[in-house]
């Protein structure tokens, strides 16, 4: 060891010869022979070299500095110093400023702070120094938390031995150290170790403490000794005059749980009660866990009303833990029992109490019951925390009422309750499922105005209400907002933004989208994937949207039901019918039910080939299913079962259902539809639908009306829904012109957004061709044309219009296209019709080379392999 001297004198020989036990060797002795001889150097010059090399400490980055008022300075100074200090760095230069400055107890500190990081090793390499010190030699205090934490490290040898030296530093064993040491083995399951500790302590005539009797209690429990010896504990605790604490009968307890000691249990919580110890909330838990395993939940409640009986109030938290059983077995009636309890015996539910229960009615689609108890809540005086509102609007966004979502927004800031991250989250995320961009809009504003940095599921959220509009532009400046403040785009965020131009087929868009990621480093999953080929299908990239597909695979996405119904689409887009139907089959031998879009699909293509036949035996299959109420309500309504309005709000009653899968599904279900309808001669019907979709807020693009344009946008749309649109439209416009209003500058219709439309190729989409041929055969040829100065806009001007209404009008015509449902199953009607329709869609979706045919088909055995 290395004392400090005063003063530094040397002898006449600077290079004595060592001492035996010196630490320093002969320097003359080491096999090192320079090329130069040695020069003495004067005195003063080596006193000037050996005092620098004395001072001489570098200390690195601490690496984890304390946080500013946690500690004093100088106990913050000796934590950052050591935490920076290098495996192989002086611990004793370290310390020696702070001789004499730093009492035990701001050891006691540091020892702490280590111990909070799990920093073992520092913690002992600072104990060792110590105990070689005077000044600073550790008490018992030090002892107990340096064994405390190597017993949570598992060293337990290291732990004995410092343990058994503390006599020789003349540091006395007390119930501190032998608890420390007895928590220490009873945390690594040696609970016979720690009974030896707790016989021996009493031998040299220590007198355990209730927290030593808790410790080796614990110790046991974990390390599953029998019931009949934990009582055995627990009488000599009593027996030595130590009162059984809430902890001792927790432990207790938490055997009980875990053996399934239903009578034990009900025993430990009576003694317990009749002690005079309160129980707290793991004290019920344990309780309830106990019983809900043996399936007695009414156990519990009888313990609850007999300790009430016996004066012993239970408090708001016991209720509570039960009502959290219940609510997991989704026991509506059970919980409902125990609420009901709760307030007999005069016990106040809290905010905790009723945000269990409006959780459970809103996983069980009980939207009234959570509506009803919410204002009960707020009329029992019961003030709603930030977490009954994150409850609230989780499980309306959930069912699928986003405004309602919005409502509670301004709800809560009337009612004065501050939101945090996640009550913002789930607002921004229910008005992007439900494309309530302008709602969203706002609360980021008023998020900005609190001070409050919106996180990447805020900005997500937000994106996808533009995107659920059309509204490109703003979904990517948001976009480019989000990474301007930092604020890093998960995949979630790419997904989200990818899915936004998808579905109006701008792929060009999504390419650019694709590259960003590449370049971020963002791996590609199975949404993205889904998101592409449904973005290329509606573009009419036919082939890019099969080699997606494999690239997926080569990605190791395992396709889910939306990936198979996506790649369904491209088969029915393309009017591959015999492709189409076995990619449906191939879904079915996997084990998964189609969905209501993929029966719709192949529906609509089964009817622009003029399989008549086909079709309805289909429909038959949809309209007697035995496992899906929708698919029977949609099967009906096709064929007309519900076409009187008292049997339409069974169709209303399924719409709203399918709302709460949000904007994104809406889009595909009406679509797909609106297809089947319409190719198979329910033109009335599809009309209904789609007036239906567009009250539930999705396509608000669609028609818009100013003093200078009427515009249609069909850019998402599929041909079917594209041709009833045009139907709706046309025939407005013609009622309009007869009741004397004035027609627009210009009549356009939007077929292609984004990069393409600048692209003669747009004219070759879907919807492009669809949207064509229905006007070429209902109005005069050329009334719509391709505008020279945008390739996606077809454009009347109000001359032409005025012209072509005017004919109309003479002609005594009361609609621009007729709508009617044609009679089910008539199969010459559906063939004779299907031929000029299968004309159409095969002008309008089957033109393709021979060689794209080939390769889509090509593809189908690999999709149905790899879709194993």
């Amino acid at each position: 060891m290395i004392k400090t001297v005063p003063s530094i004198s040397f002898p006449s020989n600077p290079f004595p010869s060592p001492k035996p036990n010196s630490p320093f060797p002969n320097l003359t002795s080491f096999p090192y022979h320079s090329p130069h001889p040695y020069k003495p150097k004067t005195l003063s010059s080596f006193t000037f070299r050996a005092k620098a090399r004395a001072k001489e400490l570098i200390l690195g980055k601490p690496t984890s500095p304390v946080e500013k008022g946690k500690y004093s300075y100088y106990v913050k100074t000796v934590i950052d110093n050591l935490s920076s200090l290098s495996p192989r760095g002086s611990i004793v230069r370290c310390l020696q400023p702070f001789r004499n400055k730093v009492s035990l107890d701001d050891f006691v500190l540091v020892f702490k702070e280590f111990a909070i990081r799990g920093d073992w090793q520092r913690s002992l390499r600072l104990f060792k120094y110590m105990q070689r010190q005077v000044w600073c030699r550790p008490h018992e205090h030090i002892y107990t938390i340096i064994i405390g934490l190597l017993g949570r490290e598992g060293l337990l040898e290291k732990c004995h031995d410092i343990f058994e030296d503390m006599p020789a530093h003349n540091v006395p064993r007390t119930v501190l150290s032998y608890t420390a040491l007895i928590n220490a083995y009873g945390r690594n399951g040696k609970y016979e170790t720690a009974i030896e500790l707790l016989n021996r302590m009493k031998k040299e005539r220590v007198p355990p403490s209730i927290l030593t009797y808790n410790s080796v209690i614990n110790s046991c429990v974990r390390g599953g000794l029998d019931w009949e010896n934990l009582l055995g504990l627990f009488a000599e605790m009593r027996h030595d005059g130590i009162q059984p604490d809430v902890v001792t009968y927790n432990t207790l307890l938490s055997a009980c749980a875990s053996r399934v000691l239903g009578d034990e249990a009900e025993m430990v919580f009576r003694t317990m009660n009749d002690s005079g110890v309160l129980p707290n909330i793991t004290t019920y838990s344990f309780v309830v866990e106990t019983f809900g395993k043996l399936g007695r939940m009414g156990k519990v409640s009888e313990l609850l009303k007999d300790m009430a009986n016996r004066g012993n109030l239970p408090d708001a938290s016991a209720y509570n833990v039960l009502l959290e059983a219940y609510a997991k077995e989704g026991s509506i009636a059970g919980a409902v029992g125990v609420f009901k309890a709760m307030q007999e015996t005069g016990c106040m539910p809290n905010a905790t109490t009723y945000s269990i229960l409006l959780n459970l009615y809103g996983t069980q689609g009980r939207y009234d019951d959570v509506r009803e108890l919410f204002l009960d809540m707020k009329v029992s005086n019961t003030e709603p925390d930030a977490s009954t509102y994150n409850i609230l609007i989780q499980v309306f966004r959930e069912g699928g009422y986003f405004k309602e979502v919005v409502t509670l927004f301004h709800d809560l800031l009337d009612e004065n309750v501050e939101p945090n991250m996640e009550t913002y989250e789930g607002l921004i995320i229910a008005c992007g499922k439900g494309g309530l961009h302008g709602d969203a809009k706002k609360i980021l504003f008023h998020m900005n105005e609190k001070g409050i940095v919106p996180s990447p599921k805020a900005y997500t959220g937000l994106i996808e209400a533009y995107g659920q509009a059309a509204l490109y532009e703003e979904a990517l400046v948001t976009f480019n907002t989000m990474k301007e403040v930092g604020s890093t785009p998960s995949v979630e965020t790419y997904n989200c933004l990818i899915d936004t131009y998808a579905r109006g087929g701008l792929y060009k868009e999504f390419e650019a989208v694709l590259s960003i990621m590449r370049e971020s480093g963002v791996e590609k999953n199975r949404d993205l994937f889904n998101g592409v080929i449904e973005g290329l299908r509606q573009a009419g990239q036919y082939e890019e949207a099969i080699q997606a597909y494999i690239h997926m695979e080569k990605a190791r996405c395992r396709p889910d039901e939306r990936t198979l119904e996506a790649v369904l689409s491209v088969y029915c887009f393309a009017g591959l019918v015999e492709e189409s139907e076995e990619n449906f089959q191939g879904i079915e031998n996997l084990g998964i039910s189609p969905s209501i879009m993929c029966y719709c699909m192949m529906l609509a293509v089964y009817a622009k080939d003029g399989r008549s036949e086909d079709a309805y035996l289909l429909l038959g299959e949809m309209a007697n299913h035995r496992t899906s109420n929708i698919l029977q309500v949609i099967g009906q309504m096709i064929r007309g079962d519900f076409d009187e309005d008292s049997s339409w709000q069974v169709v209303e009653y399924v719409f709203d259902q399918l709302n709460s899968e949000g904007c994104g599904f809406g889009m595909r279900f009406y679509n797909s539809l609106l297809e089947a309808l319409w190719w198979l001669g329910q033109k009335a019907r599809a009309v209904r639908v789609l007036k239906e979709a567009i009250k539930r807020g999705l396509f608000p693009e669609l028609f818009r009306k100013t003093n200078l344009v009427w515009s249609l946008d069909l850019h998402r749309m599929w041909p079917g829904s594209t041709c009833a649109a045009i139907s709706i439209w046309l025939n407005d416009m013609y009622q309009e012109f007869k009741d004397g209003t004035d027609l627009p500058h210009v009549a356009a219709v939007t077929i292609v957004r984004g990069k393409m439309e600048q692209n003669p190729a747009s004219r070759d989409f879907p919807v492009a061709k669809a949207a064509y041929s229905s006007m070429e055969d209902n109005l005069p040829p050329s009334s719509f044309t391709f505008s020279g100065w945008n390739k996606g806009r077809l454009i009347c001007h109000r001359a032409r219009l005025n012209q072509i209404l005017s004919a109309l009008r003479q002609s005594d015509k009361d609609e621009i296209i007729t709508l009617s449902n044609s009679p089910l199953p008539l199969h010459a009607t559906i063939r004779s019709s299907s031929t000029q329709n299968s004309k159409r869609a095969r002008a309008s979706a089957i033109d393709m080379d021979d060689d794209t045919k080939t390769i889509l088909k090509r593809r189908e055995a690999e999709l149905l392999s790899s879709a194993v």
